[in-house]
Parts: C-alpha cells; structure tokens; sequence
C-alpha cells in the first residue's frame, strides 16, 4: 500500500495534474481534471490531498451531499489513488478558525503545494474571490497503486 509521501512525490512530477472523481446522486460516476497537492488540513493538522475548485463546481455539490472522493495520478504505467471523505472549506462553505483572511492564504498554499505559482499574487485572489473558490480537503481512507 502506498502513502501519502509516495502520492505527494507522483503529484510533484507533473504540477500536481490529476483526475478528481465523485459520486452524481444518480450514482454515475463524475471525473476531471485538476491541480492537486498534499497539504495539512487547517483544523485537524492531518495531510491531506487538496485542490481548489470553483464555487458552482459539480464536483463541490457532490461532495457536500457526502460523495466519496477519488484522486488518481498516473505516471508512465505507474500510478496512486487515494480515496476518502472530504471537506469544503469556502466561502459557502464555512469552518472554524478559517476566516477570510486564512481561506485567501490557505487556497494559495494549495495552488502552491500542487505546483502553482503566479506573477500576480493580488490578482490571482481577486479571481479566487470572484469564482467564489473553495479548498477541497480529501483524507485519505484507502490508497492504492502500482510500481
């Protein structure tokens, strides 16, 4: 079984790229693509996968209804899964300790644990506020792979 160092060093080699799935409440399955990085959870202290997405993002609406969460990451013929529950922590999307102030820091630590980084720090949280972006915190319950 693999661990989380293994999966942050997978997500590393490429600026984090991975594909994000969920559970619609149809049960069929929805799959994207995104940036992802291992990062500690603000209120639990834990690593975690995170990823920053939209506000009106399905994905969002799915994990708010309790739909598990697959991040997979392929490399070459290798690759890592990690599974679990998540947390939404934006501005629809309340947690304690985490006002303004530390969710605007918090998404850029994750742009930055995925590999991110930008030219224009001001601009970039102004569009993270105006797409009303949440960071998505996924603690891992299973993690598999291969090589």
């Amino acid at each position: 079984m693999s661990d989380l160092d293994d999966v942050r060093r997978f997500l590393g080699d490429e600026n984090g790229l991975a594909i994000v799935s969920t559970v619609q409440a149809d049960g069929r399955v929805l799959s994207s693509v995104t940036n992802c990085g291992v990062t500690d959870h603000p209120g639990r202290g834990t690593p975690c996968v995170a990823f920053v997405s939209r506000g009106d993002a399905s994905r969002l609406g799915h994990i708010r209804r309790g739909s598990a969460v697959t991040v997979a990451v392929r490399r070459g013929w290798t690759w890592r899964a990690v599974t679990g529950t998540a947390d939404v922590i934006g501005p629809d999307d309340p947690a304690d300790g985490v006002d303004g102030e530390r969710l605007r820091v918090l998404l850029r630590e994750i742009f930055q644990a995925a590999g991110g980084d930008h030219d224009d720090y001001d601009e970039y949280d102004r569009v993270m506020a105006e797409e009303r972006r949440a960071a998505v915190f996924v603690a891992p319950d299973r993690i598999l792979g291969n090589g």
